[in-house]
Parts: C-alpha cells; sequence; structure tokens
C-alpha cells in the first residue's frame, strides 16, 4: 500500500481487487465441489465493509473525494463464509448450483479487471502530474 492519504484512493482499489482476487478463488473452489456430498458453497464479504467506512458518521453525502481519504484501510478486510447453510440443491446436502457459480466467477473477473484498469489509470493521472509538475 502506499502510505498516503493522497493514494487512499489506489489503496481501496487495490483493497477491492484483493477482495475480488479472493472471491475469484472462492467460487473456483466452489465450482470444484459442484459434486461433493454435503458441500456448502462459500462466498466472501467485503463489499459491506467498504460501505461501512464511506458511509461512516459525518461523511455521507457530499465529497466522495474525502470519505475515501477518511477510509481506515486495517478495516477493508474479507471474511470467507458458508451462504444459505441450510439451503441444498441435491438429496446429498450440495448447495452449490454450476449455472449460477458461472455467472458469479464471469461477472467476478469483470469486476476484477474494471478495478484493475482503474489503478492503471489512476497511476496515469499521477504520472502525468508528476511529470508535468
Amino acid at each position: 500500500m502506499i502510505g498516503s492519504n493522497a493514494f487512499n484512493y489506489v489503496n481501496v482499489l487495490n483493497k477491492a481487487a484483493d477482495a475480488s482476487w479472493i472471491r475469484n478463488e472462492v467460487i473456483a473452489n466452489n465450482i470444484a465441489n459442484v459434486s461433493t456430498p454435503g458441500y456448502k458453497r462459500k462466498d466472501i464479504k467485503f463489499e459491506g465493509y467498504l460501505k461501512q467506512e464511506l458511509m461512516k458518521e459525518g461523511l455521507t453525502g457530499g465529497d466522495l473525494n474525502k470519505r475515501v481519504a477518511n477510509v481506515n484501510l486495517d478495516r477493508l478486510g474479507t471474511r470467507i463464509y458458508t451462504d444459505q447453510a441450510e439451503l441444498s440443491y441435491r438429496k446429498d446436502g450440495n448447495n452449490v448450483d454450476i449455472n449460477t457459480e458461472n455467472a458469479n466467477l464471469a461477472e467476478n473477473q469483470i469486476r476484477y479487471y474494471t478495478l484493475l484498469n482503474s489503478m492503471t489509470q489512476e497511476f496515469s493521472r499521477i504520472k502525468s502530474v508528476l511529470s508535468k509538475g
């Protein structure tokens, strides 16, 4: 991470990309276990933590840059959890739907590459400012 509030936007994007990478691994694991009796699908929680940080009291509304600058990066972790453990699609107790997982995987890959693209663009803007300064 870059140690300055001026770069917190990049740091937040980096945390989001890390979370997306972890989600990709979790989804791949779900797909690998589609035929495992009793397996329950997993997912990660990240977006809720990010929203909570962006909506801190006193910072809602107004300038998004100010809210991002005040994000506590230590609170932007990921947590893997079992999703709908009480639900089963089959008699063997498995609750993984391959079509849903494939759609989630495609969506997550698009998210990941969008985050990488956003970081690249941000670094290009920073480089441009520094080279003109």
